[in-house]
């Protein structure tokens, strides 16, 4: 075994040992261990790290350095914030890993394509966002690169960039709708009080306007162009396709449901309980995998430093951020009643504008959640909780930085610039307006 494929292996054994330990959520100590454990995985994975990861691992330790040094009690907000990210992070992935070796999803991602122009869109669309409720950013490594395949074997055209188009913003939709996403995860984490309930009851009607609106900001296709878009030339079976969709909504919904009733019913918090329930799913399929014929394997972990880096990095140093913002200011701090509706409407565009600039929608969430969750009035969570998931929604389809947007890069070779402000600025524009004016109502009627 060569010296890389070792430090490989350790790296998964390491990432399977932080993923066990957030999964452990009634041992004393377990976040600190988790994002010890993170952190080891991102500086030994430090050569397979992008630039902006780094960049991320580099404030890691010198945020952690000085905290060591002055203030060691900032550290305590900051490993619980990385440790649910860690282990939020990790178990999608690994449940990712574990669905990517299904045949439904490539039946169901073929499926997409094909149809008119229109069904065609929101298909991708609303199919690409129900895809990410288990999947996350997957859903558009699986998506993304048979829109490549088509631009490789028939060329460019305005139905592949439609078809980008549909993809980014699926995806895009996903944090403001899906039970099991980062954005309300965190968000419900950082306001305590917030049922991820209440949140979803707004946020999803939210993300379907966004989702269906979309086919109004896309380019016009030849009335006569009905072929399958696909690049397979044979259809599937209709019963083929229903039966994959409905086993893989069966397992949405059941994760979904999971996380709530050990939310609702075990005590868990809400990031503890989505990592639970996704584990536990991947953990049952495998087994039921590897009773139905031998050779079935682990997926490695030795790949997830990136991730960790920019998730769990970013989650770190807003913790951070945010505690030491909080210790500024003080335990009595308040704002005026009039303040919270402006705050409201101005929260959606404050994560867009740190998107422009690279900003991870992570810190983001953890800074304006860390510094007003304390001083937010209770009954106007749901104002504020809305407009961290939309603003974080609309930042990752609309801005060149997000992963989303160079993952599709990367398969299509469409520029994420071109993606996020070529085609995406006026529908980033109209719907960060809508959430911002929503939200202050909501903050506004609440008072």
């Amino acid at each position: 075994m060569t010296d890389g494929s070792l430090l490989a292996s350790l790296r998964s054994v390491l990432g399977y040992a932080a993923l066990a330990s957030a999964a452990s959520v009634f041992l004393p100590g377990h976040a600190q261990v988790t994002a010890v454990l993170a952190i080891l995985v991102i500086f030994m994975g430090w050569g397979t790290l992008r630039p902006i990861a780094r960049v991320i691992g580099s404030l890691v330790l010198f945020v952690l350095i000085l905290a060591w040094l002055f203030d060691a009690q900032v550290l305590i907000s900051a490993f619980g914030g990385m440790s649910a990210i860690t282990g939020l992070v990790l178990s999608v992935m690994f449940l990712s890993a574990v669905l990517g070796r299904s045949q439904d999803l490539e039946v169901i991602s073929r499926s997409l394509f094909r149809g008119r122009s229109m069904g065609r869109y929101l298909g991708l669309s609303v199919g690409t966002s129900t895809l990410s409720v288990p999947l996350n950013f997957g859903s558009i490594g699986l998506v993304a690169p048979m829109i490549g395949t088509q631009i490789r074997d028939g060329g460019e055209s305005v139905a592949t960039r439609n078809a980008a188009r549909a993809v980014i913003r699926g995806f895009g939709a996903s944090p403001m709708g899906s039970p099991l996403s980062v954005a309300v995860v965190m968000t419900v984490t950082l306001l305590p009080g917030l049922e991820s309930w209440s949140l979803l009851a707004w946020s999803v009607p939210f993300a379907l306007a966004y989702l269906f609106a979309g086919a109004c900001f896309r380019e016009n296709e030849h009335t006569g162009h009905t072929g399958s878009f696909a690049p397979v030339n044979a259809p599937e079976d209709r019963a083929q396709v229903v039966g994959s969709w409905l086993r893989f909504l069966g397992l949405a919904v059941l994760i979904s449901l999971s996380a709530f009733t050990l939310n609702a019913r075990f005590g868990f918090r809400y990031s503890q309980a989505v990592t639970v329930s996704c584990l536990a799913v991947a953990v049952l399929i495998l087994l039921k995998r590897r009773l139905g014929r031998a050779g079935t394997t682990l997926p490695s972990m030795a790949n997830v430093s990136n991730e960790l880096a920019i998730m769990g990095g970013a989650s770190f140093l807003g913790g951070a951020l945010a505690a030491t913002a909080m210790n500024s200011l003080g335990s009595d701090f308040s704002l005026p009643g009039a303040a919270y509706p402006v705050i409201a409407l101005c929260v959606p565009w404050l994560f867009y504008l740190g998107g422009t600039v690279g900003v991870n929608p992570i810190v983001s969430a953890t800074v304006v959640g860390g510094i007003l969750g304390p001083v937010w009035p209770p009954e106007a969570f749901v104002g504020l909780g809305l407009a961290m998931v939309t603003g974080w929604g609309i930042t990752i389809a609309g801005t060149p930085y997000s992963a989303n947007a160079l993952l599709l890069e990367r398969f299509t070779g469409y520029g994420a610039r071109r993606a996020a402000y070529g085609w995406n600025l006026q529908y980033s524009m109209l719907f960060l307006g809508l959430s911002g004016c929503l939200c202050a109502a909501l903050v506004y009627s609440a008072l």
